[in-house]
């Protein structure tokens, strides 16, 4: 095999898979460096406590937190990255997120791109990975947004009452732009069943818009297209002015491995992409490439903050639930006494107890928690969570 391609991507999840795919027609040669492997397709895809609690797909390395304490990451090393358990909610950003933000902990600086910029790519990418929404409902939209290809998903009959108790309440809520697979016109044969195993778990029927089977598998067959797994990028190297990457080394099961190309694209997760770049320090860039800032590796903003549960009197007749988002306090709260970003709120998918159960399996850490033993509750799961 060469070792020289005219594009070598790191990483095949959202990012780098789209990369490929988008580039594959052009018969440029493309190198895929994925440091997993591709998933199985097994019963265990659908079993909770091998996923939730046995962790079968979750890295069992250990990253450390800044008091140097080991902890395990949530993360996925697999074909597809992340998207083969994420939730499959695919939202723009919006104008205003480009711009300078003030928010209650200090300020967003301004990005030296625009929207506009985005907008043409971000249709391409909404009809690649299949997004079902529908127009004209998020408040926060510019409203210059072409119209989703897929219909928005139906509601459960329990987020139907959810969503007339927010409309009462004066709320706007809107169908959530989902990446799946579903034709509702044709259910018998629809590759998607509105399942209960969606967010967390890998689609057994890949049915869920992910990176592996919507972009890196339809393009596996090509000749120009090379994915090698196994493949853990250690650094890049470059040469003496530190502009121009020369070999990316990485690690395989039978040693060290160095490839060349005429351009990089470094797509390896916000966490790895960050200390890929610090680990290719050198003369001209002694803090890192691309960190003439100083700030690779600082200020990562996970996309969830609080996950809220509710109890109610009577059952609900849910199964996928995770069809409904409110964006009113994304700027700030329209009532008043509120004037900086407050986030989105969108419904999670359907959680049985054992996804609960894995954040309690060994004990709570809340001070406050009355109880900090999961083994005294007779659902192993704390009231902290």
């Amino acid at each position: 095999m060469a070792a020289h391609f005219d594009v070598i991507i790191i990483g095949s999840g959202a990012g780098g898979a789209t990369l490929a795919q988008r580039l594959a027609p052009t018969g440029k040669s493309i190198l895929i460096l994925e440091r997993g492997e591709h998933l199985p397709r097994e019963a265990e895809n659908w079993d909770s406590k091998a996923v939730f609690i046995e962790h079968r797909y979750r890295t069992k390395e250990h990253w450390y937190d800044k008091r140097d304490r080991p902890f395990t990451p949530n993360t996925h090393y697999w074909v597809g990255g992340n998207t083969s358990f994420y939730g499959a909610a695919l939202m723009r950003l919006r104008g205003r997120d480009f711009e300078e933000v003030r928010h209650a902990g200090g300020v967003s600086p301004a990005w030296p791109i625009r929207l506009a910029e985005f907008a043409p790519y971000y249709a391409e990418a909404e009809t690649l990975w299949q997004v079902h929404g529908a127009r004209g409902e998020d408040p926060t939209e510019e409203g210059t947004e072409p119209p989703y290809a897929h219909p928005a998903i139906r509601n459960d009959p329990g987020v139907e009452e959810l969503r007339s108790h927010w409309l009462n309440q004066g709320w706007r809520p809107f169908s959530l732009p989902l990446g799946v697979k579903l034709d509702a016109a044709h259910p018998l044969t629809s590759p998607c069943i509105k399942c209960k195993t969606c967010g967390g778990y890998p689609c057994l029927l890949k049915a869920k818009s992910d990176a592996r089977s919507l972009a890196v598998e339809p393009i596996l067959d090509l000749p120009n297209v090379t994915l090698l797994t196994g493949r853990k990028v250690l650094r890049l190297e470059t040469d003496p002015s530190g502009k121009s990457v020369t070999e990316v080394v990485c690690a395989a099961e039978h040693g060290e491995e160095r490839w060349s190309g005429d351009i990089v694209a470094l797509a390896a997760g916000a966490a790895n992409s960050a200390a890929i770049l610090l680990n290719s320090a050198g003369p001209a860039h002694p803090n890192g490439l691309a960190n003439g800032s100083d700030q690779v590796g600082r200020n990562y903003m996970f996309h969830t903050l609080t996950a809220m549960v509710s109890l109610t009197a009577a059952p609900v007749d849910v199964t996928f639930p995770k069809t409904q988002a409110v964006n009113d306090f994304y700027f700030n709260d329209p009532r008043g006494g509120f004037d900086t970003p407050m986030g989105h709120i969108q419904l999670l998918e359907y959680m049985s107890g054992r996804p609960w159960r894995a954040r309690c399996r060994t004990g709570c850490r809340r001070p406050w928690c009355p109880t900090p033993s999961p083994a005294r509750w007779p659902s192993g799961c704390c009231p902290c969570w």
